[in-house]
């Protein structure tokens, strides 16, 4: 009896060795089919996504290493690319005086334009959030500028903005104030322009109410049961729940700001930059330098001069988004 117990014993143990040694052969041929499956799921992927490979490689990349390397010479289109060092960033800094206005007109734009449309978003959103009658109706027409042609809604500002006949001149004139000249006058062109921004909120404004729609009714309810005012839900629940939004708002438009060129090619005449150059925003300036003397090279160096500075404000942007902005899975990184 004991003899025919370690009989089977020995010759189940037998088996599970014989087994184990068979599945240790088959896992290095298991491990060869994956890795074949693998590398025919990735070629399958990559050969899906070529067609945005080859145009990012075509039209991105390429135009964009190219860029870097006439910026070291004096390409102007017809001409070689006679390679002349840093002689263009050199007569960027020291010789071109209209690169210095160029930027500060830029840079004064971003700062007015930036905070006060995004403030204006925000103010137009929590409007039409109200749950009133028609409300969809007000923000079709609070939506509409944002989609609008560019060219089309320029001349229509210049018609407004026009110092006798303009119908912007023309109200302030029923409130007793003599209106500037706007667009004619270097003191004014510039907040012209952010008025006229400040009209095309309406984008903005649908991206912070999607945000507000998404805000849990339970945290007013609880916030007006401890006397809270609406002005306090407002700074401690609304305003804390939509800073992903604003984070969102303020880094891109930050960077659409200082990309500013159709407004000021558009409404001054022949792109000039308006009267004592108060419009020669840094793009209308590259513009200029590219093509009207056919200067590449030395475009080519301001636009990645433009490139170091938004890529540098973007990064201050996202180390501080972390001590404000609030996610709702508490995770800030």
């Amino acid at each position: 009896m004991e003899s025919t117990t370690v009989s089977v014993s020995t010759k189940k143990q037998k088996e599970k060795i014989e087994e184990a040694a068979e599945a240790y052969i088959k896992e290095p041929q298991k491990t060869a089919s994956l890795k074949k499956m693998k590398s025919r799921e990735t070629l399958m992927g990559y050969l899906f996504i070529s067609p945005w490979l080859i145009g990012f490689i075509c039209l991105t990349l390429g135009p964009l290493l190219f860029s870097l390397y006439a910026s070291f010479t004096n390409y102007n289109i017809t001409s070689t690319l006679d390679f002349i060092g840093f002689q263009n960033y050199v007569k960027m800094f020291t010789i071109d005086d209209l690169f210095w206005t160029s930027l500060w007109n830029t840079t004064f734009y971003v700062i007015f334009s930036v905070p006060l449309t995004t403030a204006g978003a925000i103010f137009v959103a929590v409007l039409m959030n109200q749950k009133i009658k028609g409300i969809a109706f007000f923000r079709t027409i609070y939506y509409l500028p944002a989609v609008l042609s560019g060219v089309a809604v320029y001349f229509l500002w210049m018609q407004l903005l026009a110092p006798s006949t303009g119908l912007v001149n023309t109200l302030l004139g029923f409130v007793g104030i003599q209106g500037p000249t706007w667009l004619f006058d270097p003191q004014w062109t510039k907040p012209a322009l952010i008025l006229m921004k400040l009209w095309s909120v309406g984008g903005g404004m649908l991206l912070y109410l999607a945000s507000l729609q998404g805000v849990s009714p339970q945290m007013y309810e609880a916030a007006e049961l401890d006397g809270a005012s609406p002005l306090r839900q407002f700074w401690h629940i609304t305003v804390p729940m939509i800073t992903p939004i604003i984070f969102f708002d303020i880094v891109t438009s930050t960077i659409g700001a200082f990309q500013i060129f159709q407004e000021a090619y558009v409404m001054t005449e022949n792109g000039s930059g308006g009267p004592a150059n108060s419009l020669l925003f840094f793009n209308l300036h590259m513009w200029n330098n590219a093509f009207r003397t056919f200067d590449m090279g030395y475009a080519s160096a301001m636009a990645w001069i433009l490139f170091i500075i938004v890529m540098i404000l973007t990064f201050i942007n996202m180390k501080l988004g972390k001590k404000w902005v609030f996610y709702g899975g508490g995770d800030n990184k």
